[in-house]
């Protein structure tokens, strides 16, 4: 009997993703978990330089590939000072706003390996010192970190081993719920990596010959914006991004249906890789919203943009409040694991 997708199962394994601590920059602990999770299956896997791994399937047209990406790496930050009065002050990693983690914890790991915990906080944070404490701004000067350690000063925050460079990762407060949510910090883009890794494990242990070989980028550096710009293999036609669709005022997407990009902020995906996937959609019956971002970039726009002469495409489930606390339906992955079983099964868009 045919399980697959088994979307209860994926979202289990996008807990178990996003509670791995990854900022940009740092990702090697996921990676290896990504390639655990793939020991029981003969899997050709590398690495690239940067860090990314290449998973590859082989199919029945060896000469004309497809690539597909999802990025492991989380928004997170870096020890930019230690301040005399033993608070941490912090450099960003990706694109998020200082209110969008005010008041969270995080986890402090020292070159050595060595992790803390401790909470982003205003300095002007105790309404009874500070008279103004809502009004001053949420930037990089007001914004620090208390260890959860005994030091009153610098020289006691050194001899923890606490260093400037040092990363800091948001803790996730990842949480299903029983109406079909998932909430937590970085579903982008951990909810694509789990959906991708459940993909080829059905793939590879159902023997499933793809028409085309197919490589599946996981990608580390795509929050700073060069993840998948490298190592795209000569043969390559066409480039499927696989993220997040983002939710506000004046978009179609929502929580429950997968996301179709049609434009971001490098300008239209393939026109015709756009139509051939709602086609997809449309025969399938999964549902999908057709949607523009004026703020986002993705892997595929980063390729074109390095040069690749590719048909490159960018879907994902429906992301509520993206590069703050996240979350999304099960139904959302849902249509978007349908739509990429389809898509991986069917001819190119260029023949």
């Amino acid at each position: 009997m045919n399980t697959y997708p088994d979307t209860k199962k994926t979202i289990q394994l996008i807990k178990e993703l996003v509670e791995i601590p990854s900022p940009s920059g740092n990702t090697n602990t996921i990676m290896n978990f990504v390639e655990e999770y793939f020991s029981d299956l003969q899997v050709e896997m590398k690495r690239n330089r940067k860090g990314a791994l290449i998973i590859t399937l082989p199919g029945e047209d060896t000469m004309r590939h497809r690539m597909l990406t999802a990025h492991v790496d989380a928004l997170g930050a870096m020890v930019k000072e230690i301040k005399s009065d033993g608070r941490l002050r912090l450099s960003m990693i990706g694109g998020f706003r200082w209110n969008a983690v005010e008041g969270e914890y995080c986890r402090i790991e020292t070159s050595t390996g060595k992790t803390y915990s401790g909470t982003i906080l205003m300095h002007q944070t105790s309404v009874h010192v500070y008279k103004n404490a809502g009004e001053a701004k949420r930037d990089e000067t007001n914004i620090e970190v208390r260890i959860d350690e005994k030091v009153r000063n610098a020289t006691d925050v050194r001899e923890l081993g606490i260093e400037v460079g040092d990363f800091v990762s948001f803790d996730p407060r990842a949480e299903i719920t029983e109406s079909g949510f998932i909430k937590s910090r970085h579903l982008d883009d951990k909810a694509s990596v789990g959906m991708l890794m459940q993909l080829i494990r059905h793939i590879q242990s159902e023997g499933i010959t793809l028409p085309y070989t197919t490589h599946f980028l996981i990608s580390n550096n795509e929050e700073i914006g060069y993840g998948g710009n490298s190592n795209i293999p000569d043969e390559t036609i066409e480039y499927l991004a696989v993220d997040m669709g983002a939710i506000g005022d004046g978009q179609s997407t929502d929580e429950f249906t997968v996301s179709i990009c049609a434009k971001d902020s490098s300008g239209p995906y393939h026109y015709g890789l756009r139509k051939h996937l709602v086609s997809l959609a449309e025969e399938n019956g999964i549902e999908y919203k057709v949607d523009i971002y004026p703020y986002y970039g993705s892997d595929a726009s980063a390729a074109i943009r390095a040069g690749f002469d590719i048909v490159h495409g960018l879907i994902g489930a429906g992301i509520d409040a993206s590069h703050a606390y996240e979350r999304t339906h099960e139904s959302s992955i849902l249509h978007t694991e349908n739509l990429l079983w389809h898509y991986v099964q069917s001819k190119m868009v260029i023949e």
